[in-house]
């Protein structure tokens, strides 16, 4: 008997640490600047930690569709979706893009046009509910606002291990600089 009521405190003291953990997981506030761990040079820096042993692969975030899966990409030949850039002189003002569901949340941004050219490209919303989400966010969005604002275009690389991200992101940075066309 006192094991069964042991065992039934242990599970109910789990479950409480469960839910009180879930709710107390911070929300960043929308990142629109480098952290000091993201390298600022022209390649594309993967920390130790992250990619130690594994091959990285980068693909286009146009050759993909968002209803793509690890399987599916393996079976298809590789961009078969046409890219689409965008060139050319944008209107100045803020465009705010479309929301994209990015499968653990959305992504929406807002572009920045001045003299021109894209200039900011700041996150309105971007998944942060799981600390793996944020964790990959805040890794993630800094390169993409980085190579979009380099390329002057939506047409940026997939950063590995935020494909997701990566996709919703070029989805929403389209929609926002179609109206600055």
């Amino acid at each position: 008997m006192k094991k069964i009521v042991l065992s039934g405190i242990v599970i109910a003291s789990f479950m409480l640490y469960s839910v009180t953990k879930r709710s107390q997981v911070a929300v960043p506030a929308p990142v629109d600047v480098l952290p000091p761990s993201v390298s600022t040079s022209s390649q594309s820096h993967f920390g130790d930690e992250i990619t130690a042993g594994v091959d990285v692969l980068v693909t286009p975030a146009a050759a993909l569709t968002p209803s793509e899966t690890p399987s599916t990409m393996m079976s298809r030949p590789p961009a078969t979706m046409p890219m689409q850039k965008m060139s050319g002189k944008f209107k100045d003002g803020s465009y705010v893009g479309s929301v994209a569901d990015a499968i653990y949340g959305n992504i929406q941004v807002k572009a920045t046009i001045q003299n021109g050219q894209l200039s900011d490209v700041v996150f309105l919303q971007y998944p942060n509910d799981r600390d793996r989400s944020i964790e990959i966010n805040t890794f993630a969005m800094p390169i993409l606002k980085r190579e979009a604002i380099a390329a002057q275009s939506a047409e940026v690389d997939v950063v590995s291990g935020a494909t997701d991200s990566s996709i919703a992101f070029t989805e929403s940075l389209t929609s926002a600089l179609s109206k600055a066309l």
